[in-house]
């Protein structure tokens, strides 16, 4: 089932292009270094829509449609769009209601809920069909493709035996990211499995600081400390400043002018903290560590 839905990925096409932010980039060299953690979407992958859970598509109903067909599910489109936007709204808030501050759902019990909502016969399809389906809407409303020097990058910090690990809004199909564009699965890379937050998993989204927290813990329990982590993405409010709460080290990576958020209108802006090191191409991570 894995592969079945890896080559949905695959198969859609055309995988987006970087373009290019125009930024320049800082490389100070960073001693002591010993884990580099990465962010997921618009770092290592490029998205289409910049992140997961955003889209720049102007008729999700129309790739919501294309997705039920493919699957020969006879539910009205619009209704399902609809029924996906109150799923979330309805987690989110029973999530905020605990007294989480950042929510994720886990989208496949978002789509089975609003699949028996729109046609209660739905209500019965087999978990691989709802997962074929969360990837077919997702290839379409946020197609990604490879990062230029992302399998490079993380094969060469491996060589040199940094500890690695990954912190990422992301749902169950995102670790399938990198052997359909990298090359290798996230074991084949060498990412610490100890050392992988993902957001569903634990119901807590970026920029919460929840997720960062785990991180340091777990990095701690290793013998890594705080400030031997350089924590890579391309976000200041998702990546760059919750990471340096923990007492990260950080790089802000400025490759793709899609994903870039430097967030320069958000309130208190000027009293956020700056990354250690702003980087245009992930070949340039290897020089500063």
């Amino acid at each position: 089932m894995t592969q079945a839905l890896a080559d949905i990925f695959a198969a859609a096409s055309p995988w987006p292009e970087r373009l290019s932010t125009g930024v320049e980039p800082r490389l100070p060299k960073l001693p002591g270094v010993r884990a580099v953690v990465f962010d997921v979407y618009g770092t290592l992958v490029v998205s289409g829509s910049g992140d997961i859970g955003l889209t720049a598509s102007q008729d999700r109903a129309e790739s919501m449609r294309a997705a039920l067909e493919a699957e020969s599910i006879g539910v009205d489109a619009g209704a399902m769009v609809e029924g996906l936007d109150a799923g979330v709204r309805s987690q989110h808030a029973e999530l905020k209601a605990r007294g989480v501050d950042h929510p994720e759902v886990e989208i496949r019990e978002v789509w089975r809920a609003a699949l028996a909502d729109a046609a209660p016969a739905s209500a019965h399809l087999p978990a691989e069909q709802i997962e074929r389906l969360c990837v077919r809407y997702e290839s379409l409303v946020n197609p990604v493709g490879p990062m230029p020097g992302a399998a490079e990058c993380l094969e060469t910090l491996a060589w040199r035996g940094l500890v690695m690990g990954i912190i990422s809004n992301a749902q169950f199909f995102t670790p399938l990211l990198f052997g359909v564009f990298l090359g290798k699965s996230v074991d084949g890379f060498g990412f610490a499995p100890t050392l992988r937050y993902y957001s569903f998993e634990h119901r807590r989204a970026k920029p919460g600081v929840d997720l960062y927290r785990m991180a340091a813990d777990g990095l701690g329990g290793l013998g890594v400390p705080p400030e031997a982590v350089l924590y890579i993405g391309n976000d200041m409010r998702n990546d760059v400043w919750p990471a340096a709460a923990v007492g990260f080290r950080t790089a802000l990576f400025a490759g793709d002018r899609r994903s870039l958020r430097l967030r320069e209108d958000d309130p208190g802006r000027e009293a956020r903290p700056e990354p250690d090191a702003v980087v245009t191409e992930l070949a340039q991570i290897a020089d500063i560590v």
